[in-house]
């Protein structure tokens, strides 16, 4: 995680980070999307973990689980994405994106194990807060995952300190209040607060939640470390699909021509800020 962020220090440039669930709308299909992510322009994966109960996610997000479990996504077909994956990727890193209750299941110390042996490289797990570290989020760190925190609109200067002590890898802000897919994020407001951030830690800061475009995951790269887009490619996933849920052939290919688009409004953007600089 570390070198890709340095690696994108020196190329003056925010990175793209997307996220993409498990097994939406089948294996076979969300695997090829997966693979096909770096070239297409993602510098950091988000991998969901399918879940019955994803309470901050939204409608789109929500419905790409129900199509996973559907088709049998669990966290053994999640992980075996990532194997797949692995076998021509070494370098791109992989960060499992969901909530704590799947893994509670398959055991805490086992999946640490197995994500490792996957090449998973980090865990985001929404509704762990500082609290309960020592469920999941010290084990993880001691291992060598990195365990990536959120921060909000609402963590104010008594809680930042907590939400920060135990996160590695990079900071995820959270541009609006609410659930994933439900509003836009305002830039001003994002500037203000990954300056906040920055202030705090020496972690890159990756924004994300409400950037449904290219040219708004510019507008994020002109002030943060990463974009990051979920709602927005997930939609893109779910509208190719036929009235069954099913995907048509070009599904995987709508869906990377569209991290495309997004890729080269974050590396236009950079440019522009160095070449105005």
């Amino acid at each position: 995680m570390a070198a890709r962020f340095a690696a994108l220090k020196t190329e003056g440039r925010a990175g793209l980070v997307t996220f993409t669930m498990a097994c939406d709308p089948d294996f076979d299909t969300a695997l090829a999307i997966l693979k096909g992510l770096p070239a297409a322009g993602a510098d950091v994966i988000e991998l969901g973990m399918p879940f019955t109960d994803p309470m901050a996610d939204g409608p789109a997000i929500q419905a790409a689980g129900l199509r996973a479990l559907k088709a049998g996504g669990r966290m053994t077909r999640t992980l075996d994405m990532v194997r797949e994956f692995r076998k021509a990727d070494a370098a791109t890193p992989i960060v499992l994106m969901g909530y704590y209750n799947p893994i509670y299941i398959y055991g805490v110390d086992k999946f640490i194990a197995d994500a490792l042996a996957a090449g998973v490289d980090g865990m985001i797990v929404v509704d762990l807060p500082p609290e309960e570290d020592d469920e999941f989020c010290i084990p993880a760190l001691k291992a060598g995952l990195h365990f990536i925190r959120l921060a909000t609109p609402t963590t104010d200067e008594k809680r930042l300190p907590a939400v920060l002590e135990h996160t590695s890898g990079f900071i995820y802000y959270v541009s609006i209040a609410g659930i994933t897919g439900a509003a836009s994020a305002d830039n001003t407001a994002v500037a203000s607060a990954v300056a906040r951030l920055r202030a705090k830690t020496p972690l890159p800061v990756a924004v994300g939640f409400g950037i449904k475009s290219p040219a708004m995951a510019a507008d994020i790269a002109r002030v943060a470390d990463a974009a990051v887009v979920g709602t927005a490619l997930v939609q893109v996933i779910a509208g190719s699909l036929d009235g069954a849920g099913k995907p048509a052939k070009d599904t995987s290919a709508k869906a990377l021509a569209f991290v495309g688009q997004l890729a080269e409004g974050v590396r236009h953007a950079r440019a522009t800020k160095g070449r105005v600089a």
